[in-house]
């Protein structure tokens, strides 16, 4: 069945339940009142709300009927969370006028999957409407499971050696090929930017490795100006 034919007979449906009302199958005086907030009879309130929570059973009995399109299960589905959200106002209501509070008792009520059901917070799905196109995928998403993000403690479980953190780089053959054959680019290009003025490419500092001082040469220049340092001080 097309999707407008879906929607022909659900908008006949509710065109023939109309017409009952107009011609006195179904009593217009049972009709709740639209305006929830004139209502100021705790009895009138239990009433009204006893009789949302019916609408809203029977509602979800007749969703999971098989015979259904999945047009007429997305007007059903709509058509349970408008009741659903009603019934919050019925309470809403009774609370305000000092009937019982089911907002404060109210709990979270879950189907046979673990969903829940029943909330007026959001919008919900109900019986095959979970099954619907998109809406399947959708919960199929919500319920895999989190993925693992690693904790410190997993890091330290790797047993990672100190060639990972780049300790034993100097000790590539092929890598230190590479950066020779970089460092020997980048003085061609120096030099041929600055059109083979020495004095300019001294100034540009690019030392070569075995011009650095060594280790010991840098701590006997760090002794010499602590001692500086220390003459300077009690001279």
């Amino acid at each position: 069945m097309s999707r407008n034919s879906e929607k022909a007979q659900s908008m006949l449906y509710k065109w023939r339940a109309q017409q009952a009302a107009q011609q006195g199958v179904i009593d217009s005086s049972g009709r709740r009142p639209r305006n929830i907030m004139e209502c100021t009879s705790v009895a009138a309130c239990e009433k009204w709300r006893n009789q949302v929570l019916k609408d809203v059973t029977r509602k979800i009995d007749k969703i999971n009927d098989a015979t259904l399109t999945d047009f007429q299960v997305r007007d059903l589905n709509d058509e349970i969370n408008k009741l659903q959200k009603e019934k919050h106002m019925w309470e809403l209501q009774l609370k305000n006028i000092g009937g019982t509070n089911y907002i404060r008792f109210q709990g979270n009520v879950t189907d046979s999957e673990g969903r829940v059901i029943g909330s007026h917070k959001g919008y919900k799905y109900y019986g095959r409407a979970k099954e619907l196109p998109g809406i399947k995928e959708l919960f199929s998403e919500l319920a895999a499971p989190p993925k693992h993000k690693k904790t410190k403690q997993d890091w330290t479980n790797l047993d990672l050696d100190i060639s990972y953190y780049g300790y034993r780089d100097e000790e590539d053959p092929a890598l230190l090929a590479y950066e020779e054959e970089r460092e020997e680019e980048a003085r061609t290009n120096l030099m041929a930017e600055t059109k083979g003025d020495e004095s300019r490419w001294d100034v540009a500092n690019i030392p070569k490795f075995e011009d650095l001082p060594s280790r010991a040469e840098i701590e006997q220049i760090l002794v010499e100006k602590r001692k500086a340092i220390l003459l300077a001080k009690y001279q």
